[in-house]
């Protein structure tokens, strides 16, 4: 299918009951982050690099090489619930353990010794990185390796969610891809995906099976954007995003050629859902995504496009406020 078909015409835009200024208002209390805390998170990770990067250039045998920001923190996309920043630690692979278990506990050695002041129970290794837990602040940090290539464009092999092989990834290009689209549409872009992301959340929180992570929802919005999408009304954006995944059942391929040809891409891979990396045109980042989970995320997403259209529809503003609330959460409160 195409983007063509999500038009303006697709719904009967009317005054509605509740409106952007109230979803403006809902997202600045509730949903974003406060710009007085990405300034601290962002300075505290800064502290927290300079250091790892100090005891990398002063431990030149061990093999670490350098760290960046990445994220939603470093994308601007953070909830305001957010507790845990990604900072990758670039490696080098023939002076590191290969396998990821073995090279997870090898790195949380070394960031021990980099803050010998903690408590070893507060670095400790997880599924794919090693959270920093910071006592006073309350702060994780989730330091991921990354095997580096000595790539200009800071391309290194980063260990697959599903268990698998390593996969090619660059955060520089990452970054770049997600301001090109907020740059286009400013402050917009990026609120939507803020949006779509605690939409996520009040999902998982009603079902502990649903799944949908932050990078996808950030590659379909990115996706409704290059199709001309306007994102300036946030009701209509959000029905926009739920029409899409609702008409699509999210069955076709989601892609960008900011970095490659389509030409490129692999042969249909059978998978349930394809949202490939826009920097990575083989990495399907939901390839362990399963059909349960795809009919998940389109019923929601159905249940979340009827409530904005009842909404929509409401004679009363307390009726709408309840349909908003199916969709954001009982928080919302108009």
């Amino acid at each position: 299918m195409t983007l063509a078909s999500f038009s303006q015409s697709d719904s009967p835009f009317t005054t509605q009951k509740v409106a952007h200024a109230d979803l403006v208002a809902f997202a600045d209390e509730h949903v974003n982050l406060k710009r007085d805390d990405v300034e601290d998170y962002r300075a505290q990770v800064s502290r927290l690099r300079e250091k790892l990067d100090r005891y990398a250039a002063d431990h030149p045998d061990h093999g670490l090489i350098k760290t960046l920001l990445s994220g939603s923190l470093a994308k601007g996309t953070a909830l305001k619930t957010l507790n845990d920043i990604d900072v990758a630690f670039y490696v080098k692979p023939d002076k590191t353990p290969a396998a990821e278990p073995e090279l997870l506990n090898w790195l949380a050695g070394r960031l021990r010794e980099a803050y010998p002041q903690m408590k070893p129970s507060q670095i400790e290794p997880n599924k794919h990185s090693v959270t920093i837990k910071f006592a006073v602040s309350g702060l994780n940090v989730d330091v991921v390796p990354i095997q580096y290539k000595d790539d200009p464009d800071d391309r290194g092999y980063l260990f697959a969610f599903d268990g698998g092989e390593p996969v090619l990834t660059s955060i520089p290009l990452h970054l770049k891809f997600i301001r090109k689209r907020k740059d286009r549409q400013k402050t917009h872009f990026a609120q939507v995906v803020r949006f779509v992301k605690w939409w996520v959340r009040q999902q998982k929180n009603r079902d502990d099976a649903f799944r949908l992570k932050s990078f996808m929802t950030e590659m379909i919005v990115a996706y409704l954007a290059d199709a001309d999408a306007d994102f300036s009304d946030y009701t209509i954006a959000l029905e926009k995003v739920f029409a899409f995944i609702v008409k699509s059942r999210l069955k076709s391929r989601i892609f960008f050629t900011d970095y490659y040809s389509a030409s490129m891409l692999p042969a249909p891979t059978g998978k349930a859902v394809e949202v490939f990396d826009p920097v990575n045109e083989t990495n399907n980042v939901a390839a362990d995504y399963d059909e349960s989970h795809r009919q998940k995320i389109v019923s929601a997403a159905q249940d979340a496009l009827e409530a904005i259209s009842e909404a929509r529809f409401a004679t009363t503003r307390g009726r709408a406020i309840e349909c908003w609330q199916d969709v954001l959460g009982p928080s919302f409160r108009g």
